[in-house]
């Protein structure tokens, strides 16, 4: 099992930080403030934040934060970078100040997509009040949800977060466009906590540099909520309601002011790991989740 506890925030871009603020506050349902050294904070539970948005351009997705459990998980994952000859930096004190966290290095996959590996995380003493009255979100040891990451060279990215990060495959989607054509790879890949998946790679490129990030909610009323708020806001949709095959998760999904697609759910798997036996599946959902509509631009 990998050393990684679970994912702890995402960071992204974006040329005006007035638009993820209320695009948080008034669709997501989350508290924002003013982060150190620039930025904004986005807090869905007792953690100072758990996205983290940054003021530049182009608007897309920057950085995974990876959490682990102590300073003896955080050195020995060190330790097996350098033996495995993986490249990294270490990270300074400011750094350190505006993500929150003892300690942290940076890396990327054989893709380009950047990881941040810390541990220790500093509290703001401050509950979770949301400005939409959502009650919580599904976060503690399993994390902030899950992120799905552009991986075109897919066998080194597949071998990268194995062999060097220490994922493990939860399950896989082979996803044909054509069912005359070659098979478009989708591995979801777990680490350590019960969350179905933390993390999964798409043989294929994206803009924004984020397939897609996933929140959970504790009721599909909040769901529900969610939806509503996105029509209020005029907020694109992605993919209509449904329930997918492999992790049980009752979603749907809208575009984000950084371009890349934010998932709203309730429901996901829990899994105990000793008992699961992972498998391949050829349909992403039992029902719904037409994405078709986002590809069309609607917004219903």
């Amino acid at each position: 099992m990998s050393e990684i506890r679970a994912l702890s925030y995402f960071v992204a871009q974006i040329d005006d930080l007035q638009k993820w603020r209320d695009y948080a506050e008034n669709v997501l349902g989350m508290m924002t403030s003013d982060a150190p050294g620039g930025g904004l904070y986005i807090k869905m539970d007792d953690r100072p934040f758990r996205m983290l948005v940054l003021e530049g351009a182009p608007d897309q997705y920057l950085a995974s934060g990876w959490e682990l459990a102590s300073k003896s998980a955080f050195d020995a994952m060190l330790a097996r970078l350098q033996a495995l000859d993986v490249e990294y930096r270490v990270q300074d004190a400011e750094f350190c100040r505006q993500r929150g966290v003892n300690e942290a290095v940076v890396l990327h996959d054989p893709c380009g997509n950047r990881h941040e590996l810390t541990w220790g995380y500093l509290s703001d003493c401050a509950p979770f009040v949301s400005p939409q009255g959502v009650p919580r979100f599904l976060t503690g040891d399993m994390g902030l949800g899950h992120t799905v990451l552009p991986a075109p060279n897919f066998d080194a990215c597949a071998s990268f977060y194995r062999d060097v990060l220490g994922f493990e495959i939860s399950d896989i989607f082979n996803f044909r466009p054509d069912p005359s054509g070659p098979a478009i790879r989708i591995h979801f890949l777990h680490c350590a906590n019960a969350r179905h998946h933390s993390l999964a790679i798409a043989e294929y490129d994206v803009p924004s540099k984020c397939v897609h990030v996933m929140v959970e909610v504790d009721s599909m009323t909040e769901v529900g909520r969610a939806h509503d708020r996105r029509i209020a806001q005029g907020v694109p949709l992605s993919a209509t309601l449904g329930q997918h095959l492999n992790d049980k998760m009752t979603s749907f999904y809208m575009k984000t002011p950084s371009g890349f697609d934010l998932e709203y759910g309730w429901g996901g798997l829990q899994v105990d790991w000793d008992k699961h036996t992972a498998f391949e599946f050829t349909s992403v959902s039992i029902w719904g989740h037409d994405f078709g509509v986002g590809q069309q631009g609607e917004q219903q």
